[in-house]
């Protein structure tokens, strides 16, 4: 189907389909009062509005940064880093004191090195694999990912007790 709107079996509670990055912003503005959606999104999210309630534990990768293995950084300029993440990238290498450009890319974001647009790249791996097939290595890991579920921060104080009803079942459901 292609509807974005659908029943659930619970009286009262709707699914809505969206895209992952589109999910913080629904939830925040109160457009949604939960949402599922991996911790990359939520660490690249400026919005405030959200509580992160409960690791998921699936859909589980790493955000690294990876680079040809023979190539160091530039001793003459600051390394360019090409990436979905950039704030993601520029916290990371600011907390290391590092200077970097990022550069916006919206996929394929192992051929950057490969054809001199970048140094290294930003991106979430699970197995490594693409990483290698093209050449590349993981430097270092930014942070562990998985999908997590959000909460509006005004839904959970007016609408406590059933939300945490409902983030309960979720806990549950994963044990």
């Amino acid at each position: 189907t292609r509807r974005l709107m659908l029943e659930s079996a619970q009286s009262g509670v709707k699914i809505v389909i969206i895209r992952s990055a589109d999910v913080p912003t629904y939830v925040e503005y109160g457009a949604a009062e939960l949402g599922v959606v991996g911790k990359d999104i939520l660490m690249e999210y400026d919005g405030g509005g959200v509580y992160e309630r409960l690791d998921l534990g699936f859909a589980c990768c790493r955000m690294v940064v990876a680079g040809r293995g023979d190539t160091g950084l530039p001793a003459n300029r600051r390394a360019r880093v090409a990436t979905k993440y950039a704030n993601s990238a520029r916290r990371h290498f600011a907390a290391r004191d590092r200077q970097v450009e990022v550069i916006k890319l919206y996929g394929s974001m192992e051929l950057a090195p490969l054809v001199g647009l970048s140094d290294l790249i930003v991106d979430l791996t699970d197995t490594g694999n693409t990483l290698r097939a093209n050449g590349l290595v993981e430097h270092e890991e930014i942070a562990k990912i998985s999908a997590r579920l959000i909460v509006n921060k005004a839904s959970m104080k007016m609408r406590n007790q059933t939300l945490e009803r409902i983030v309960d079942s979720f806990a549950e459901a994963l044990k």
